[in-house]
């Protein structure tokens, strides 16, 4: 809204929300920095100026993209549980054991070296009960969204506290679907019952642009100040700089996509999941070859170029998976629906 209570609208690409799809851009390719950089990081034995980056992103880096998988969701919660299990569970369910299954295929060798092929396979077994590697992302998802409509009689007040309290205790149990849980379900259910605040929030950061960029300033300067000294980890403040971050990537999302500028984060968002789930070879192959043959460049810049290469290889992957035919890699087939197909079946985040 304006200042004179006039709508300002949202730019639109098809049926989608530029500013979303221009944060998601910005979230997936934080994630994908951060595991191409520690990864750089951890090969070379020491660090980079990227380090810096990922640390910096590091309070609001998933806290933004989890609130933003939210965001949706009052649109579809009260479909009856067979449709809605459908699309929220058995969609995710079935790429991540797809996933999964083809992260195992490449990994399997180095992995039997060390723990053996009986090894192996207890870890592949033990990857359904607590999620492997980078895809525990949309493991997670679908707990969220049972939990979402399960606890829909409950007072929604009730069920944020509960996740504001359980985000603040920083549980350790060392399985990640429970730590991941209590970390990260208060920023899913703030998409969810905030949704229309948060939209409401895009409106006047696009009526007030300057004001925004201010407001980015300030923020960017208190984020990088709390990192840098060590405290923004901590009980309370962990939690306030998440949804600070979030309100901050929404903002630069909604700025970026009234000029159309970046157009690229708006496709990379757009595509988040697909990335999500292909990056993870362009990033382990350019890792080894960079490292091996272009030491020379220093560990920051290798940690950067394989940043790019992931995302823009992810998208390659998925690219060629369209045109040769193999879109089972990224389209779910007929057989595991369980409810009827939706026209357009491809996978997104917001859907």
């Amino acid at each position: 809204m304006t200042a004179n209570g006039t709508h300002v609208p949202a730019r639109m690409h098809g049926d989608r929300v530029d500013w979303v799809d221009y944060a998601k851009g910005i979230c997936i390719i934080m994630v994908v920095m951060m595991h191409s950089v520690l990864g750089v990081e951890a090969a070379a034995g020491e660090t980079g100026f990227m380090h810096l980056v990922v640390e910096f992103a590091k309070p609001f880096r998933m806290p933004d993209f989890f609130l933003l998988s939210g965001l949706f969701l009052a649109v579809v919660i009260d479909r009856d549980w067979r449709t809605y299990l459908d699309r929220k569970v058995v969609h995710f369910a079935y790429f991540y054991v797809l996933w999964v299954t083809i992260q195992f295929a490449f990994k399997a060798p180095s992995f039997a070296a060390e723990i053996g092929w009986a090894g192996v396979v207890k870890l592949y077994a033990l990857s359904f009960i607590d999620p492997f590697g980078t895809l525990w992302f949309i493991y997670l998802l679908p707990i969220f969204f049972v939990v979402t409509k399960a606890t829909r009689r409950a007072p929604p007040l009730l069920i944020w506290a509960i996740a504001a309290l359980l985000e603040s205790l920083h549980v350790a149990t060392g399985w990640m679907v429970i730590d991941e849980f209590c970390a990260r379900f208060f920023y899913f259910y703030t998409g969810y019952l905030f949704a229309s605040r948060v939209f409401a929030f895009s409106d006047a950061a696009r009526a007030r642009p300057a004001l925004a960029l201010i407001g980015l300033a300030i923020w960017a300067a208190i984020n990088a100040a709390l990192v840098h000294t060590g405290v923004s980890e901590w009980p309370l403040l962990s939690l306030l700089l998440g949804l600070a971050g979030a309100c901050a990537i929404i903002a630069a999302g909604t700025l970026l996509a009234e000029k159309r500028w970046l157009d690229g984060l708006r496709f990379c968002g757009e595509h988040s999941i697909v990335i999500y789930l292909a990056f993870f070879l362009p990033m382990a192959v350019s890792r080894t070859l960079l490292l091996k043959f272009a030491g020379f460049l220093g560990t920051g810049m290798i940690a950067l170029l394989v940043t790019i290469i992931g995302v823009v290889g992810a998208l390659v992957i998925w690219r060629l998976a369209m045109l040769s035919g193999a879109t089972f890699l990224f389209e779910r087939p007929n057989a595991f629906w369980i409810a009827p197909r939706k026209k357009s079946a491809r996978l997104q985040a917001a859907e």
